[in-house]
């Protein structure tokens, strides 16, 4: 028993009860809650917390009984305290579902990275407020949910449920997702903790970085997401970094979450993570998930055995029942009980917030001669590919959310039935005439023959496979490139989940990333297209114009054998990654970071810098002085050449303003002072270093528009610290 609460040792068995009883009371701590309660605990008691079911049938094992159907874990609750079941469900674009004959139908927000791309928290929010509520009348009240591992490698098959490259924008746009989703009362677990940059050999691999490297980048991307959103659980992740497999990994789960964070809720295993009962239980694991996936159920009966001949302490034990409980009562589980009441879901108005959603992020990327938004002339319009007569592609694997209506499932992936063409046909009085692109000679003719073409080109990934190139699959760019040819006012609408290549791209008027838009995808491609809103997603992450630019231009671990280790060396690129890679290199990228192009023209005026708090505050004036209503994303970023940052320059923050027509707002950022420190592993401090900084206004990393000076004092300050 820890000195804190060693007072406990002196009550009774019915004063412990009662304390654990009355722990629902308003004005009694989380922490406290859960110490009473634990200290009333059996010692069976606290093991049922640390130990997670699968409630379908896996390895040909019968289903366990006591799960919410079609979720993906439960963990048992305690009855006589008041504990409920610990009910699971994927993921973070919506209450997923296992394969079945009936999966459950819910709404399905944009990829995490097209929420990325909106560069707006307050959608993040209220994205996760929406799949938060779904799986709070799913009956569930544990969301994996807060994909943040930072895009290392274009060609991760789970790139699309995350946030894109950069530690400050994946972790506010993330940090705001789960502080939507725990508004529910629930918990929401942000994962894959940490340096999960690839599926290729995601259960052997091992991710080597160095300590500063990785505070300054993946873990950094953790840790202001933690600090805005409060997750009550850290998911660890499949893979070994530096050696130690990250579910009993001491360095990341007890020296960098727990104590230099101050992190007091729990780690859970991914399904799969776990490989042992001591060294996971010491190393800072605190519970097992979705045992079946795991070699062993390790924190059972091999659990108990080891906590009763000591070689893991009681005190350990208690820990991790405690920052479970914590986590529970912190964020509502007891006095908000979940039960199964999908009728009363608002699937209406949750489709409207996933429209907004992905209309945001739709990514304007070429727009020659002022091609979009469409002007209503043209009267034969050839819609080619992407089964855009049909729906919007999403990502695979444990996200897949199934749409009311039931998804269209392809032998590329699941389709949304949200139609990109019938929603333009309700917009167009031009006649839509849809083929399928496979046969590129029709294709050309039909191309030839219309006033303007858009073709759908769809690029699927999932979970668990890596691309093993970065170009369009399935002979699309040869299409495009085609089409093109024949018509020059062709759009390219592209629904990919990473950067893609584009061979094609001088031969055509237009592109738009629209990424996987999600339930309502197909109504706001239109409206995007139409210009019935502006064009207004940047990108969240560089596009390369080839793999070689990549700091590993080949994929590691594809030509092994599927159960061979190896080790991945992040260290070659360190914290610079995505752009920050491509600036320190002199590289030219196909499209930048943060790059996006709109409907209308903006005017960036008074820019000013003052050094304050340990970091910098920033103003300036935006003003729109095109012809249509838009939203702006101007973005500021730090440069100072005596520090030894990993590259010339940082993302220290943004805006994303609507703007009327003729509108002028003033706008400020705030840079936290981490964005001008580099991490000392030696020291085991952040340090600023004192002189002069370079405050560069910008439309995209590679698109400045101004820039001022603004001397800054150098300063320490402890890991966890924000100043």
């Amino acid at each position: 028993m820890t000195p804190s609460t060693t007072w406990l040792k002196t009550l009774s068995a019915g004063a412990l009860l009662q304390l654990a009883c009355t722990a629902y009371a308003a004005d009694v701590s989380p922490d406290t809650q859960a110490v009473g309660t634990v200290a009333a605990m059996t010692l069976d008691e606290k093991l049922r917390l640390v130990f997670g079911y699968f409630p379908g049938e896996i390895k040909g094992q019968r289903p366990e009984a006591g799960g919410v159907p079609m979720s993906a874990g439960f963990v048992p609750g305690v009855e006589r305290l008041g504990i409920p079941y610990q009910q699971q469900t994927d993921a973070g674009i919506g209450v997923a579902s296992q394969i079945g004959a009936r999966p459950r139908e819910r709404t399905a927000l944009p990829a995490g990275i097209a929420t990325a791309a909106t560069w707006n928290p307050e959608l993040a929010y209220a994205g996760g407020a929406m799949i938060g509520r779904e799986a709070h009348l799913s009956g569930n009240n544990v969301m994996l949910a807060g994909g943040i591992n930072l895009l290392r490698e274009p060609r991760n098959g789970r790139n699309f449920e995350y946030a894109g490259e950069d530690p400050l924008l994946a972790g506010v746009m993330v940090g705001e997702q789960i502080r939507g989703i725990q508004s529910n009362h629930l918990i929401a677990t942000i994962k894959h903790f940490a340096i999960n940059s690839q599926e290729t050999g995601r259960m052997q691999l091992s991710a080597k970085i160095g300590d500063s490297a990785a505070r300054m980048s993946d873990l950094l991307a953790f840790q202001i997401a933690i600090e805005r959103g409060d997750p009550g659980s850290v998911m660890c992740a499949y893979n070994r970094v530096n050696a130690d497999y990250a579910c009993e990994n001491d360095y990341l789960l007890n020296q960098v979450l727990k104590r230099d964070w101050g992190f007091k809720g729990y780690v859970m295993s991914d399904w799969g993570g776990a490989h042992s009962t001591i060294p996971a239980a010491m190393r800072g694991l605190d519970q097992q998930s979705g045992w079946p996936f795991d070699q062993s159920p390790y924190f059972k009966d091999a659990l108990k055995e080891a906590v009763q001949n000591g070689h893991v302490p009681e005190t350990r034990l208690n820990d991790m029942a405690q920052r479970i409980l914590r986590s529970m009562y912190a964020h509502g589980l007891m006095t908000h009980p979940v039960k199964i009441e999908g009728e009363k879901i608002d699937l209406a108005a949750h489709a409207r917030i996933s429209q907004e959603d992905a209309e945001q992020s739709i990514v304007l990327l070429k727009n020659k001669d002022g091609l979009l938004p469409l002007a209503g002339a043209d009267k034969r319009i050839a819609i080619i590919g992407g089964l855009a007569d049909v729906g919007v592609l999403s990502g695979g694997g444990s996200s897949q959310v199934y749409p009311v209506g039931g998804a269209i499932k392809t032998d590329e992936g699941y389709y949304f039935p949200s139609s990109p063409m019938a929603a333009l046909a309700k917009r167009s009085n031009a006649r839509l005439v849809y083929i399928d692109g496979k046969d590129v000679a029709a294709a050309k003719a039909l191309a030839a023959s219309s006033d303007l073409v858009i073709v759908f080109a769809t690029q699927y990934t999932s979970e668990t496979w890596d691309r093993r190139e970065m170009s369009l699959p399935n002979g699309q760019d040869a299409l495009i490139a085609a089409v093109g040819a024949a018509n020059p006012r062709t759009v390219v609408v592209l629904e990919t989940g990473s950067p893609v290549t584009m061979p094609w791209l001088d031969q055509v008027g237009a592109v738009l990333e629209a990424w996987y838009p999600g339930t309502s995808g197909g109504e706001a491609i239109a409206r995007v297209l139409t210009g019935e809103v502006d064009a207004s997603g940047r990108l969240p992450a560089t596009f390369p114009a080839s793999v070689a630019q990549l700091p590993r231009p080949a994929l590691d671990g594809v030509t092994l054998p599927y159960d061979a280790r190896f080790e991945v060396d992040y260290d070659i690129e360190g914290a610079a990654v995505g752009y920050k890679w491509f600036d320190k290199n002199q590289l030219k990228p196909l499209f930048a970071f943060g790059h996006g192009l709109s409907y209308t023209s903006f005017r960036y005026s008074a820019l000013k810098a003052t050094s304050s708090n340990g970091g910098i505050e920033v103003s300036f004036k935006v003003a729109n002085t095109g012809q249509r209503d838009g939203k702006a994303v101007p973005q500021v970023y730090i440069a100072h050449h005596g520090a030894k940052w990993e590259a010339p320059k940082r993302l220290g923050g943004w805006r994303k303003l609507s703007l009327k027509r003729g509108e002028e707002q003033a706008a400020s950022v705030s840079i936290d002072p981490r964005m001008l420190a580099v991490y000392d592993a030696v020291a085991h401090k952040w340090k600023v270093t004192g002189g002069e900084y370079t405050i560069i206004l910008s439309e995209a990393a590679d698109a400045p528009l101004a820039s001022v000076k603004v001397n800054v004092p150098g300063r320490e300050f402890a890991p966890g610290a924000r100043q």
